[in-house]
């Protein structure tokens, strides 16, 4: 399904070209680290624990510090933008250690040597870290159409994939005695300084040349704080669990990380099998034969494997094509068992087009897979997170390598192989069934795993289709709290008798006295808060979590005795049993709109909960005839229908709407138990000064429409941000007057009333601006606003 996240352009080649300079960076680092680590074996004599340790630890650190650079970088305020500087600084920071890290002496201790390099390792993958994460974020901000990203990856990753080519012949200049007389470990000093340097450069590259926009007075980015960094930690581990309980996500980490974990646990056995059993442990005489290995593999899957595999993942699918693709290279790795004959070292490169195909297409279909997958989690959660499902599987390929590492060093010693130093056959031995069967084993598991993967493209067509459905609901649905001003006040205000009430003045309060009032009034405690769950990277339509209301109610509810909700579906139906449970009453909403389909599922929704026992007071409705969603007779039926269901339960049934729709609709009044009125002075656009009176007499038109029914105010609040409506301006001190002044009133007349809103609610910001998403308490951070 194609994706387009706005207008389309394109991105110029020299940009393309310059994204993918970084690529080469940031694929020759570990390229030419994985073909220098045999010098500590072979030519400094690390045991094989200690090259364990030394791959194992660096890795996972990274692993560790990736989602935190993640988050540091997303929301991160800066001239230059969220990424760049860190780009730079990063590849500075890689090319120096990188270089520093090969200055080994066998002269040295071999415990001093031990430590330096792992010293000098985590301050390289602390730089890798820097630069990539924020590298990799840059690409995809490169463009805002789906194609064009597709390409910029497409261009960045052949560019990328020459690191692969050319590392290899780095084994040449290494054991050639005519390039360096002191031998590889030598050849590997000088060698990590002109690939530090030249790497860092080729780093740099797309700080300079990919444009980005300043950040710098971004406020809808997290402020970067030590809790905050901490707290993204928790996100992190919530992601991964929403992430883990779909399936086929869980299938294609777990099948990952077989082949990829058993494919580097023993890739880095090529060197030794070549020059061990091919050349009885003469490196020099193994001459380019262990680089052809390594080399002519990666250009088979750069110029084979990966067009064969998208082909035959558009013929036969893409888990058949994985399958298929897995089952060759079990034949490859089968092959190279035969085709290691010492004295014919050429027919080793027989097998490698077979033996390709495993690595070759495993992130070729995986990630396009990964991104099915998240179609799915859309489906579920309503939330867009290549990101996060990203991040997810990355970490799984990273931690998958890092334990490659301890286990190559672990299957060294089990089989008793020695580098450089005489071996017995059975060590040698050893290591090529180690080397053909540990990646068969792993395959076979991960085509076993994949065997029942059931995302087909008929789903995957089923489930875009469905998501392109909500996606066009939600654009024709405008949904808002606040509409426009009544306009009846006029002519019916000269009927209104208001009781005596001796208003108090706040219009002399100073900024910190109101500060206190507004605490103790909240300490008191209100009768009702109308609840917004929607955290600040939700929309409506997205899915609401268990985990994200329990949080919300355990913020509120120390300050209210009733909540109010919306609808019924999508999440909302998991409010009121935790409400209950934190021991507050709630109002229980269907959300009515001229989506008959959703009406009927909102409206089912309702009436379970409220034969559950789990509602009050049953809402069918907000404010629907003030939008002119249905008529006034679709919405009577509705609640006459909730009604019947209801009977016999004891609870009241009612609609949410403006007190004047109420004037205009008189039968609402019939129909409903309970009369639940919206009442916004600020949309008639008053003064913050005169709204109390004006509120006092909105409650009591609606009381004389009432007949004697009880009446709620069902909304009310005033905004802290936004644009003004006539005299009325939205600011933090005129939304704490009108707090504390409506607050008294209610407490002192005993008047049930709903203040909008318990936290701001970002999503209004498409459809009202700023002025409709700040009418909370809590701003979207859940962070108290009136401190």
């Amino acid at each position: 399904m194609s994706k387009t996240t706005g207008e389309s352009h394109k991105v110029p080649m020299g940009q393309k070209i310059a994204f993918g300079l970084g690529m080469l960076a940031n694929q020759m680092f570990p390229a030419a680290l994985g073909i220098f680590m045999v010098v500590l074996i072979q030519d400094l004599s690390f045991p094989t624990w200690m090259w364990g340790i030394l791959f194992f630890l660096p890795r996972v650190f990274d692993s560790i510090t990736d989602p935190i650079m993640g988050f540091i970088s997303d929301n991160t305020r800066s001239i230059w933008g969220r990424r760049r500087h860190y780009v730079f600084l990063g590849a500075i920071i890689m090319g120096i250690s990188f270089a520093l890290m090969w200055q080994l002496y066998k002269v040295d201790s071999l415990s001093y040597n031990f430590t330096y390099f792992l010293v000098w390792s985590l301050v390289f993958y602390l730089g890798l870290t820097i630069f990539s994460v924020p590298y990799v974020a840059m690409g995809y901000e490169m463009s805002d159409d789906f194609h064009e990203r597709t390409d910029i990856m497409a261009i960045a990753q052949w560019i990328g994939q020459w690191a692969w080519v050319i590392a290899p012949w780095f084994w040449v200049i290494m054991y050639d005695p005519t390039w360096f007389e002191g031998g590889a470990a030598e050849a590997t000093r000088s060698l990590a300084i002109w690939v530090g340097v030249i790497c860092a450069i080729l780093a740099m590259i797309p700080a300079f040349f990919i444009k980005s926009e300043s950040t710098k007075d971004d406020e809808t980015l997290t402020p970067l704080t030590l809790k905050t960094i901490g707290g993204s930690l928790k996100e992190i581990l919530d992601n991964f669990k929403e992430a883990f309980k779909i399936p086929v996500f869980r299938k294609l980490c777990f099948s990952t990380f077989l082949i990829f974990n058993a494919f580097n646990t023993v890739a880095g056995f090529s060197f030794f099998i070549v020059v061990y059993y091919l050349f009885n442990g003469d490196a020099p005489a193994a001459g380019l034969w262990p680089t052809l290995l390594g080399s002519v593999g990666a250009l088979v899957t750069t110029f084979l494997v990966i067009p064969i595999v998208a082909k035959m993942s558009k013929t036969m699918g893409k888990k058949k094509a994985f399958l298929v693709s897995q089952g060759i290279s079990v034949i490859g790795y089968i092959m190279l068992w035969f085709l290691f004959i010492p004295g014919k070292p050429y027919m080793f490169l027989f097998a490698l087009p077979f033996f390709s195909f495993g690595i070759g297409s495993l992130f070729t279909l995986m990630m396009s897979m990964t991104s099915d997958v998240i179609d799915i989690d859309e489906l579920n959660t309503g939330k867009r997170r290549e990101g996060v499902f990203g991040a997810i599987y990355w970490w799984m390929v990273k931690f998958g390598f890092a334990i490659a590492g301890l286990l190559t060093g672990a299957i060294m010693a089990l089989v008793g192989f020695v580098p450089d130093a005489e071996n017995t056959e059975a060590s040698i031995t050893g290591i090529r069934l180690f080397y053909s069967g540990l990646p068969i084993v792993g395959t076979l598991g991960a085509m076993w795993i994949m065997r029942s993967y059931d995302l087909t493209e008929e789903k995957a067509l089923e489930i875009s289709a469905e998501l392109a459905k909500r996606k066009q609901k939600r654009k024709q649905q405008p949904i808002t709290s606040g509409y426009g001003a009544g306009n009846l006040l006029p002519s019916l205000t000269n009927s209104i008798k208001l009781d005596n009430f001796i208003e108090t003045d706040y219009s002399t309060k100073t900024l910190d006295e109101l500060k206190e009032l507004f605490s103790a009034k909240l300490e008191i405690g209100l009768h009702g808060l109308c609840f917004s769950p929607y955290l600040k990277s939700q929309n409506v339509g997205d899915i609401l979590s268990e985990e994200q209301i329990i949080r919300r109610l355990k913020i509120i509810s120390p300050y209210t005795k009733w909540i109010r909700t919306f609808s019924s579906t999508e999440g909302h139906e998991l409010i009121p049993k935790n409400a209950h449970q934190s021991g507050l009453k709630i109002i229980v909403g269907a959300w009515i709109s001229k989506d008959k389909e959703r009406n009927e599922k909102e409206i089912k929704a309702l009436i379970k909960l409220a034969k559950s026992g789990k509602v009050d007071i049953a809402a069918v409705g907000n404010e629907v005839l003030l939008r002119k969603d249905i008529s006034e007779d679709e919405l009577l039926g509705y609640i006459n229908r909730v009604k019947e269901s209801l009977a016999g339960t004891g609870v009241p049934v009612g609609y949410v709407d403006t007190y004047y729709e109420y004037y205009q609709h008189p039968k609402l009044i019939e129909a409903s138990d309970i009369i639940l009125v919206n009442c916004y002075p600020f949309w008639e656009g008053y003064d913050v000064d005169e709204s109390l009176t004006l509120l006092r007499q909105m409650l009591e038109i609606t009381k004389n429409l009432a007949k004697n029914k009880k009446v709620i105010i069902a909304e009310s609040g005033w905004p802290s941000q936004g644009q003004s409506k006539e005299d009325a301006i939205p600011s933090k001190i005129n939304a704490m007057k009108y707090f504390i002044a409506t607050q008294e009133w209610a407490q002192n007349q005993n008047i049930d009333m709903f203040h909008f809103s318990s936290f701001d609610e970002t999503w209004k910001v498409d459809i009202e601006g700023e002025l409709g998403a700040r009418w909370g308490i809590w701003d979207k951070d859940e962070k108290f606003k009136y401190n």
